[in-house]
């Protein structure tokens, strides 16, 4: 099957790779030549604008936008849909809020252009083991397009997934993204609680690896922390700096609006903003607090 792919990124790159692999001919284009240039060497043709990637198309037409949510999206979606004729489709597999995609459907409706939203996960590491894809949108359009979400999922899987209509497969990944959250917030407790145990030594390495043996706990995201801990065993050489990339921020968002109460992921969530404080001015009004009404001793910034 031949695809356009728009956005050369990690995950764009990686998944082009993949799709490559198995036989399909794919488009690319991407405002970074140099990056158009590398996936082009493993057998993408290349394109120099989105217009030069629908002339190398035949309609039915496919194109697959992997690009940073926000205005990026906005705009290259728009530009897309103003380039499409009615029956082709256009597939957003970055991590836009679903109320966006919802309002992205309608306007290509518009045009005729069916859009599919496409929660995406895997990472770097989808073009060896396949991505987890939950697709909301047209069903016709799902099933015209079913070839090239086999071949992203992983091999032999039902690794992907039709959830519903427009904006459910990106509501879908965003709830995914907030447990991830809250499973990695559960883990970085546990372990420094294990490291603060100091006069047991323990080698949280090691713990980490015997967990992965048929523990209840265990996880991809375990075996990860495995492989990082192997490399830096205290993790020295690190930051406990975490930033968000803003699904964590929706799910929050959307407890709220469904008086659904998620108190693990919302704290996961305040805990990566103190991560990124530097003498947080609310530690030092408790500070103050107990120093005022009880005469407890503080500690000076200096």
């Amino acid at each position: 099957m031949k695809l356009g792919m728009v956005g050369l990124g990690r995950m764009g790159g990686n998944m082009t790779e993949r799709l490559l692999k198995d036989g399909h001919d794919v488009v690319v284009y991407d405002p970074d030549s140099a990056a158009v240039a590398e996936v082009s060497s493993k057998g993408a043709k290349a394109a120099t604008s989105l217009s030069d990637i629908l002339d190398q198309l035949e309609a039915p037409r496919t194109v697959w936008v992997m690009v940073p949510a926000g205005d990026i999206t906005e705009q290259t979606v728009n530009n897309l849909v103003g380039l499409l004729d009615e029956g082709d489709t256009l597939i957003d597999g970055g991590n836009s809020n679903y109320k966006e995609s919802q309002r992205r459907a309608l306007h290509a409706a518009t045009s005729g252009v069916d859009f599919l939203d496409s929660g995406t996960s895997g990472g770097i590491w989808g073009v060896a083991n396949g991505y987890c894809l939950t697709v909301g949108g047209e069903k016709a359009a799902y099933d015209r397009n079913l070839e090239i979400f086999k071949t992203l999922a992983p091999e032999g899987s039902d690794g992907n997934l039709y959830v519903g209509p427009s904006g459910s497969g990106h509501y879908v990944k965003m709830i995914h993204n907030g447990i991830e959250y809250g499973m990695m917030q559960a883990y970085a407790e546990g372990f420094e609680l294990l490291a603060a145990k100091e006069d047991f030594d323990l080698d949280i390495a090691a713990i980490a690896e015997n967990w992965t043996r048929g523990s209840v706990i265990r996880s991809w995201l375990l075996d990860l922390t495995v492989d990082e801990l192997e490399k830096d065993p205290r993790l020295d050489e690190l930051s406990s700096y975490v930033d968000d990339s803003g699904e964590g921020r929706w799910t929050v968002d959307a407890s709220v609006e469904l008086a659904v109460p998620a108190p693990v992921i919302t704290a996961a969530l305040q805990m990566r903003f103190r991560s990124r404080q530097d003498q947080p001015l609310g530690g030092k009004m408790l500070a103050a607090m107990r120093n005022g009404f009880g005469g407890h001793a503080v500690k000076k910034a200096y």
